[in-house]
C-alpha cells in the first residue's frame, strides 16, 4: 500500500528541502506507468527526477521549470536553423531536445511533490506543448529547406508531420478533458491504492515507443546524414500517420460510451 506524498515545501525557517529528500519523496509521486509509451515511461519520467528534485531544493516553481523547459527546446530549434548541417549539431539539437522533453515532465512532478498544482499551471503546460509540438517540425522544414543536399520534394515530410503530431497532440489533451467533465471533473488517480507491476503493459508501451516524442528528439542524431536522417523522420511520420486514425477511433468510441451512459 503506497503512502500520501509529503508535500515538500520550505520549512518553517524557511529552509528549502533538501534534494536528496526530493528525490525520495518523487519516487511515490509518479503516474501510473502501464501502457505508457517506452521512452516516456522507463527514460524520460526517470531522467526528470532529479532535475525536479534540484528545481524544489533551489526554490524554482513548476511555472519555472515549464519556461526553462521551453527555453531549452527553443535553443535546439535556433541552432538547428541557424547552423550548417552536421553530426555533431545533430547530436546537439536531440540532446537539447530531450532535455527539455525531461523539464517537461519535471514541472509535473514538481507540482506534484510541492502540491501547487493549479489550473493555471496546467493551461501554461499545455500551451507550452501545443507550440512546440509543430515548432519542431516547422524548424526541420526550414532546416531541410536550407540544406544544399536535400531536394525540394522532401520538404513534405515535415509539413504532413506537422498536421500529424498536432492532431495527435489535440485529440489526446481534449478527450483527457472531455473524459473528466463526462465523470464530474475527477482526474485520474496519480498513484493508484495498489501500484502496477514495473512490467505491467510491457507489450503496449513497447509498441508505442514509435509515437514517443522522445524518438522524434532522438532522430536528430542523424542530422549529418540527409539520406539517414530523412528515412527515420520518415519512418516515424509513417508509423504515426497510421497510428493516428486507429488512436482518433479509439478514443471517439470511448468518448461516445461515456455520453450515452450519462444519458
Amino acid at each position: 500500500m503506497s503512502t500520501p506524498t509529503r508535500a515538500m515545501q520550505p520549512g518553517a525557517e524557511g529552509r528549502r528541502p533538501a534534494f536528496r529528500d526530493v528525490l525520495s519523496s518523487l519516487a511515490s509521486a509518479q503516474k501510473p506507468g502501464a501502457g505508457v509509451p517506452a521512452y516516456m515511461r522507463w527514460v524520460n519520467r526517470r531522467a526528470a527526477r532529479p532535475l525536479a528534485a534540484a528545481a524544489v531544493a533551489l526554490g524554482l516553481s513548476a511555472n519555472a521549470v515549464s519556461v526553462v523547459s521551453v527555453c531549452v527546446s527553443a535553443l535546439a530549434l535556433g541552432l538547428l536553423v541557424a547552423l550548417p548541417a552536421s553530426w555533431w549539431l545533430g547530436v546537439a539539437v536531440a540532446a537539447l531536445l530531450a532535455l527539455g522533453f525531461a523539464l517537461d515532465s519535471a514541472d509535473g512532478q514538481v507540482a506534484r511533490v510541492t502540491r501547487t498544482g493549479s489550473p493555471a499551471g496546467e493551461w501554461l503546460d499545455h500551451v507550452i506543448d501545443a507550440v512546440r509540438t509543430p515548432a519542431i517540425h516547422l524548424a526541420v522544414l526550414v532546416g531541410l529547406f536550407l540544406r544544399p543536399d536535400v531536394q525540394r520534394g522532401w520538404l513534405v515530410l515535415p509539413l504532413l508531420y506537422t498536421l500529424v503530431s498536432v492532431g495527435i497532440f489535440m485529440s489526446q489533451i481534449l478527450a483527457e478533458q472531455l473524459r473528466q467533465a463526462a465523470l464530474g471533473g475527477r482526474p485520474a488517480a496519480v498513484v493508484p491504492s495498489a501500484p502496477a507491476p514495473e512490467g505491467s503493459g510491457l507489450v503496449r508501451s513497447l509498441a508505442l515507443l514509435p509515437t514517443d516524442f522522445g524518438m522524434v528528439c532522438w532522430v536528430f542524431v542523424l542530422w549529418g546524414s540527409a539520406p539517414l536522417f530523412l528515412a527515420g523522420y520518415g519512418l516515424l511520420l509513417l508509423i504515426n500517420g497510421l497510428h493516428f486514425p486507429l488512436s482518433a477511433a479509439r478514443r471517439f468510441r470511448e468518448l461516445r460510451s461515456l455520453g450515452e451512459a450519462k444519458a
